[in-house]
């Protein structure tokens, strides 16, 4: 009667199998380490750089625990903390001889130190938030009149190419403030381009003017627009933090929105602040201008912008570029990396309709010149590709220079991910030490061990051996939670301990109520057996509803909520699925083994039974 069938106690085998291995990266620790990544582009990452860091590491007579090589980097696992800085300093001046021109980030971290066995079977630790394993917090306030600024000086350049496409004659395109004036000899041109600049500019509200003899026309952007512009702002601004913070190798970085116009920046794990805030305030930007081929034959650089293009073979050459930027990186929507003609590697992007206007006329009219892409990082500048203009093209076209595969890889990304907005600028800093992370675990951990005990005590006591077997399930409801948490790499926060905490007690109502159902059916002279069975059975439909009116609440704040309430909210949902499983499958795999092979069962021990008429 309250025997399993093989395959669920297999399941119930290979559950707590599998819950053991899961949970066991979590008992190892961390490591210091230090990672190097790249810190511009077309700096690779491959097992060269890994053995450049091996060697260094072998003359200066430094030991490490492990060294790895990963996408984002080389890692190198040490001993103590010491041991840490002292690799940081030697990386540091062995990989960036030039402080001024870095090629690698070299910046101190955490690993796990789960065995190689464990890592192999895809188990890795649970990620810990700030509060429980230190890192930087930061607070940046974004420029919005930066971002509107750079918005009006977009929409002048489209709107002189398309009067200049239109052959709308006019006095000049001027920026007053916010607003974009144009200055025309009669009211009839001033017509036409309006009508062409409502067109081309659906963002803008355009108002005709007269001063003296001249007639103006002046636009200002919408209300709706500029609302839209910041909010497109912020959103790219994230996404280009989310590129850049990769490169520190931070496990599950929390960059969100805070208010209007401010970022908040959270990197556990991170102890070096300096190398965070170098990282948080470098950004790349694409521009697109023509060479100036005459001081590159003659070879007279005095009063022109030349910058460094690198080859293959290291070789730099300086190129002598215009001062009239054609597109910037904002125009780029789509970056793939690929092969040309003659396959070699390049990148295939694609511009917004703006920018493939633009293309195609300067092009049309710079034929067989030369037109150079350049890239910013840091305020300094590099040529990344120069090529002849051979035809016209528009909105779709390659990027072509010395690259390989993975540098097209790289530079796509980068295209992709773009520029910063709008500026920003850091108006907070904290720094949460990794012993201040040591101290929440451990009140974390003691205020649930507690609880584990007090809730074991309180079963055992009331339900005799039935509270051995509640306090067995909620241990393995613990195992699956943590198991659960490390699996899906999801991060863990002093809120996620509280909700840990929550769940046991929880859980273990799920076991009372089968237990008082169990003794229901004792008062009622039902024999052991069948108490047991209908105990189970009968209990099923109150636990469900129970926990679904719970799980309701816990995904409503899974969805509406943010920051330490979504931390709580992932582990309280995931909490009450383990429970369910516990408290009933495991629970009653456990009552089996003990009870299930007797056949006459004469009693069970759950503690007292109170019959009816007892006490006459």
């Amino acid at each position: 009667m309250n025997r399993y069938p093989l395959w669920k106690n297999a399941l119930v085998i290979v559950a707590l199998l599998l819950g053991l291995i899961f949970t066991l990266p979590n008992f190892y620790g961390e490591a210091p380490a230090v990672q190097v990544s790249t810190a511009r582009t077309g700096v690779t990452i491959d097992a060269e750089l890994m053995s450049r860091v091996e060697a260094a590491l072998q003359q200066a007579a430094i030991p490490h625990t492990g060294l790895t090589l990963d996408p984002t980097g080389v890692r190198v696992r040490l001993a103590d903390p010491d041991t840490q800085l002292k690799t940081r300093d030697l990386l540091e001046k062995t990989l960036n001889p030039d402080q001024a021109d870095t090629q690698y980030v070299v910046a101190l971290n955490l690993l796990s130190k789960s065995p190689d066995w464990l890592r192999s079977l895809g188990a890795q630790p649970m990620y810990l938030g700030l509060d429980l394993r230190g890192g930087v917090h930061f607070l940046l306030q974004v420029d919005m009149a930066g971002a509107l600024s750079k918005r009006i000086d977009s929409m002048a350049s489209d709107l002189r190419t398309q009067l200049r496409e239109k052959d709308i004659r006019h006095g000049g395109i001027e920026r007053e403030g916010d607003t974009i004036a144009l200055r025309f000899r009669d009211a009839a041109g001033r017509d036409a381009a309006r009508t062409a600049a409502e067109t081309a500019l659906p963002d803008v509200t355009w108002l005709p003017r007269q001063s003296g003899a001249d007639f103006l026309l002046t636009g200002t952007m919408k209300e709706i627009a500029v609302k839209e512009l910041r909010e497109s702002a912020i959103k790219q601004n994230i996404l280009t933090l989310q590129k850049r913070v990769n490169e520190l190798g931070v496990a599950e970085p929390v960059i969100q929105q805070q208010g209007a116009d401010r970022i908040v920046v959270q990197l556990p794990g991170v102890q070096d602040v300096a190398k965070a805030k170098d990282l948080i305030g470098r950004t790349a930007t694409l521009e697109v201008r023509l060479v100036d081929q005459e001081a590159m034959i003659s070879g007279n650089m005095d009063g022109r912008e030349v910058y460094p293009e690198r080859a293959r073979n290291g070789v730099v050459t300086q190129i002598p570029v215009h001062k009239q930027v054609i597109l910037t990186g904002e125009r780029f929507e789509t970056a793939q990396a690929s092969f040309d003609d003659n396959q070699r590697a390049a990148v295939a992007v694609k511009l917004d309709a703006t920018g493939g206007r633009i293309m195609r006329t300067v092009t049309r009219e710079n034929l067989k010149k030369m037109m150079a892409i350049l890239l910013f990082e840091k305020g300094r500048g590099e040529a990344i590709s120069v090529a002849t203009i051979q035809g016209e093209f528009g909105d779709r076209f390659q990027i072509t220079g010395q690259f390989s595969p993975q540098e097209t890889n790289t530079l796509a990304i980068l295209i992709r991910s773009g520029a910063l907005a709008a500026p920003m600028e850091i108006i907070e800093e904290r720094v949460i030490g990794p012993s201040l992370g040591a101290e929440n675990i451990a009140k974390g951990f003691d205020s649930t061990l507690w609880g584990f005990v007090a809730i074991a005590v309180f079963m055992v006591v009331y339900y005799m051996v039935f509270g051995f077997v509640s306090t067995a399930a909620l241990a393995a409801n613990l195992l699956f939670l943590i198991a659960l948490l490390s699996w899906l790499q999801a991060t863990l926060t002093l809120p996620g301990i509280a909700a840990i905490a929550l769940t046991l007690g929880m859980a273990i109502d799920a076991n009372v109520l089968i237990n008082e159902r169990i003794r229901e059916e004792l008062r009622n002279g039902v024999t052991p057996q069948a108490a047991i069975s209908a105990g189970y059975d009968r209990a099923w439909a109150t636990i469900l509803d129970s926990n679904v009116t719970t799980l309701i609440a816990g995904l409503a704040l899974l969805i509406f909520g943010s920051g330490p309430v979504r931390g709580f909210a992932v582990v309280h949902c995931l909490g009450i699925l383990t429970s369910m499983f516990s408290a009933v499958v495991v629970s009653r795999a456990f009552v089996n083994v003990i009870y299930g092979r007797a056949r006459k069962l004469e009693k069970v021990s759950i503690g007292t039974v109170w019959k009816p008429g007892a006490d006459a």
